[in-house]
């Protein structure tokens, strides 16, 4: 996870956990049955156009709402590689991480690209975009184990010898 790039999707301010996944979609049976509703409220063609290896970038308070551990569930399964926002509600936060779905915080990188161009992430060090990094700040180690083992579940049982 050390530096990866990927075609950026815009979204704006306060991206709330109905938005990415709306209530009534929580009945379906797993995180794939869901996923095609992904962002439906705002832009129900986004789940369908996000590819593998995808990045969202978006304004301040993503994921507030409600504390839905679906949502960055879904976000996840949908391939995006990471979020990289002005700022993060404190519950989604710890729910991407604890789910393997790495947050980055910048408040300059959603006024510098477009929807469709190509950014590439240092982990822990900067953005890339058109030559011109953007520094972020270094997430703590017990937090990049989590994300580098694919989530807390998977990072407990690896430092337990499960796996």
């Amino acid at each position: 996870m050390e530096q990866f790039t990927g075609t950026v999707w815009i979204l704006g301010d306060d991206i709330d956990t109905d938005i990415i996944i709306p209530t009534e979609y929580l009945a379906l049976k797993t995180v794939d049955d869901m996923k095609p509703y992904a962002f439906s409220p705002l832009r129900p063609e986004l789940a369908g156009l996000i590819k593998p290896g995808d990045m969202i970038v978006a304004g301040k308070n993503f994921g507030c709402g409600s504390s839905r551990e679906q949502a960055p569930e879904i976000i996840k399964a949908l391939g995006v590689s990471c979020v990289i926002a002005k700022s993060f509600a404190r519950i989604f936060f710890r729910n991407a991480i604890n789910n393997g779905l790495l947050l980055i915080e910048n408040d300059q990188i959603q006024q510098a690209v477009q929807e469709g161009d190509r950014l590439t992430v240092h982990t822990n060090q900067y953005l890339e975009h058109e030559g011109k990094q953007y520094p972020i700040e270094a997430l703590p180690d017990n937090l990049l184990d989590i994300l580098n083992a694919g989530g807390l579940v998977k990072a407990m049982r690896r430092l337990n010898g499960l796996d």
